[in-house]
C-alpha cells in the first residue's frame, strides 16, 4: 500500500489532499510545528491534530520522527525550507521528495476532476460546484482552500471529502506558479487581477493552464465578463458572464438582504437563481459554478435548487450574526480586487455604514500592492450621504509571517494615503485597540466587516470582535 508523509500536514492545502488520500485507502503521516509543541508539553493539543487523527492521519512532531524508509515519498509544499528536519532525513534515507501540487495533479489525472482557477474566489465556487454535484447525487470529492461550513458543523477541518463518485472538484492555486502542472477534464478561469505576482507572469500561468486543458481536447469554461480574463476563451458556448449572452449568463440582477437574485439563460432556458450570499461578484462565482455543473451533466433546474441552499465557505464573506443591531462579517479578502468586492458586497445590505478593517500581509505584498490597495479601496467606501456618515476603512499593522524581510512600509501608509484622497481612514497598530474603537463607533444598522488572510488567529480575532459587540 502507498503511504505518504506531509509536511506541514495541518495547513490548509496540505490537509486537504491529505484526507482525500485516506478517504482512497492511502496510508497518511504528517508532520507540523505546532504538533511539536503540544508534544514537548508546551500547549494544549491544537483541535486541528485531532481532526487529522479523527480522519486517520498519524500526527508527527517537526523533527524527523515520523520519517522512515518505507514511504512512497515526502511530499511538500513550496514554504518548506531544505532546512527542514523532516525534509533532512527524508533526503538521508532516499525517500522521494513530491512538491504538493504535483501529489494534487497525480490525483487529477486518476480522476474526472474540475479544476477552479483564478485570484479571486476559487474558494467560493469549488463548494457551490461540490454543493451542486452532492446535491444532484453524484457524491462528489472535493479538496479546496477553505472549510465548507455545513462540514465544520460536523466537526471536521471541512475543506476536503472523498466521494464515492467520479468527479473531483479542485481549487488550482496560482500564487505559486504550480498552476501550469494541471489537466483538468474541466478547467475554470474566473478572472486574472494583480495578487502577488505581475500581471505579466499571471497571463502566462493561465495561458499554460489554458494550453493544458486544450491540448488534452478537454472543457475550458472562463468569464467572459471579466476583461482580462476573457481573452483566455476558446468557445464562448462553455463560458459565462454578465455582460453579453454566453454559455451561461445571469441577468437581472437584485439583492434581497444578504441574499441575491438573478435569472439565468443556457440555450433556450431561464431559470430564476436566489443564492443565499451577498454582492454581485457571487453571481458570477454561481454563474461558473452552474456552467462547470452543466459539463458534469446537471440539469440548470437543479443548478438553481442546489445554490439555493448553499450554506457558504469559512471566512468568505461569512456573516457571524448581528449583535446589538451591528452585522458581523468575516472575509479572507486580501488582494484589492477581493477587498473591493467584500465592501460593495456589506454596503448592498447595510442600512447602514460598514466599517472595514483590513490586516495587510507581509511587507512585501504590501509594497507590491500599495497603490492598487488605496485605488480600489477608495473607489469601494462611500461618502456621507443624506442623514448616512461615511464609511470609515480600519487597518492594523502588517502580519509579519516570518523570513527576512525590509520592513519599509507600514499599514499606517495605507490610511494616510486614503486620507489623502478624502476617505475616512483610521490606522490602529494593535488589532485589540482597533477592534475597541470599531465597536465604540458602530452604531445599530451599521456593519463591521473584517478582512485578512494567512493569518491563523484571525477567526479568534473575530471571536473577540463579536464578544465585545454582543457586551456593548
Amino acid at each position: 500500500m502507498n503511504s505518504y508523509f506531509f509536511i506541514g500536514v495541518a495547513g490548509v492545502g496540505m490537509s486537504a489532499i491529505g484526507q482525500y488520500l485516506v478517504g482512497r485507502g492511502v496510508e497518511v503521516r504528517g508532520s507540523d510545528r505546532q504538533f511539536g509543541e503540544y508534544l514537548a508539553g508546551n500547549c494544549e493539543k491544537p483541535r486541528v491534530m485531532e481532526q487529522l487523527e479523527e480522519c486517520g492521519i498519524k500526527c508527527f512532531a517537526q523533527d524527523g520522527s515520523g520519517i522512515s524508509a518505507d514511504l512512497s515519498a515526502v511530499v511538500v509544499s513550496t514554504a518548506i525550507e531544505d532546512s527542514n528536519p523532516d525534509l533532512k532525513r527524508a533526503k538521508e534515507l532516499g525517500v522521494a521528495v513530491m512538491h504538493r501540487s504535483e501529489m494534487l495533479a497525480k490525483i487529477s489525472k486518476e480522476a474526472k476532476t474540475i479544476a477552479v482557477s483564478g485570484t479571486s474566489g476559487k474558494s467560493t465556487v469549488t463548494a457551490m460546484i461540490y454543493h451542486i454535484l452532492q446535491y444532484a447525487g453524484l457524491q462528489p470529492s472535493v479538496m479546496t482552500g477553505a472549510g465548507l461550513v455545513n462540514l465544520q458543523k460536523e466537526g471536521k477541518i471541512g475543506n476536503a471529502v472523498s466521494g464515492a463518485g467520479e468527479w473531483l472538484v479542485v481549487e488550482a492555486d496560482e500564487s505559486d506558479g504550480t498552476l501550469v502542472r494541471y489537466e483538468p477534464e474541466v478547467g475554470l478561469i474566473l478572472n486574472v487581477d494583480k495578487d502577488h505576482k505581475e500581471m505579466s507572469e499571471l497571463q502566462e500561468i493561465f495561458g499554460k493552464f489554458r494550453d493544458n486543458i486544450l491540448n488534452n481536447g478537454k472543457t475550458l469554461i472562463v468569464n467572459d465578463a471579466h476583461p482580462l480574463a476573457k481573452p483566455f476563451s476558446q468557445d464562448r458556448h462553455n463560458d459565462f458572464g454578465t455582460e453579453s449572452y454566453v454559455g451561461v449568463q445571469g441577468i437581472d440582477f437584485r439583492t434581497d438582504g444578504p441574499s441575491i437574485i438573478f435569472r439565468c439563460r443556457h440555450n433556450n432556458e431561464l431559470v430564476k437563481f436566489t443564492v443565499p450570499l451577498p454582492g454581485r461578484h457571487n453571481m458570477e462565482n454561481a454563474l461558473a459554478a452552474t456552467a462547470a455543473a452543466l459539463q458534469a451533466g446537471v440539469s440548470l433546474r437543479t443548478c438553481a435548487d442546489a445554490l439555493s441552499s448553499f450554506p457558504g465557505v469559512f471566512r468568505r464573506h461569512q456573516i457571524l450574526g448581528i449583535f446589538n443591531g451591528v452585522t458581523l462579517v468575516d472575509d479572507f479578502a486580501h488582494n484589492p480586487a477581493k477587498i473591493s468586492a467584500s465592501i460593495k458586497s456589506a454596503q448592498g445590505f447595510t442600512k447602514g455604514r460598514v466599517l472595514a478593517w483590513f490586516q495587510p500581509h507581509g511587507f512585501g505584498p504590501t509594497r507590491f500592492l500599495r497603490n492598487d490597495l488605496v485605488e480600489f479601496i477608495n473607489k469601494a467606501l462611500r461618502g456621507a450621504e443624506g442623514e448616512r456618515s461615511a464609511d470609515t476603512m480600519y487597518f492594523s499593522e502588517i502580519y509579519y509571517a516570518g523570513g527576512t524581510v525590509t520592513r519599509d512600509i507600514s499599514a499606517g501608509d495605507l490610511a494616510n494615503d486614503l486620507v489623502a484622497l478624502g476617505s475616512d481612514a483610521r490606522y490602529i497598530e494593535n488589532r485589540d485597540e482597533c477592534a475597541k474603537a470599531m465597536v465604540a463607533d458602530a452604531k445599530a444598522g451599521d456593519t463591521i466587516l473584517l478582512m485578512g488572510a494567512r493569518d491563523p488567529s484571525l477567526e479568534k480575532f473575530a471571536q473577540s470582535v463579536q464578544k465585545l459587540l454582543e457586551n456593548k
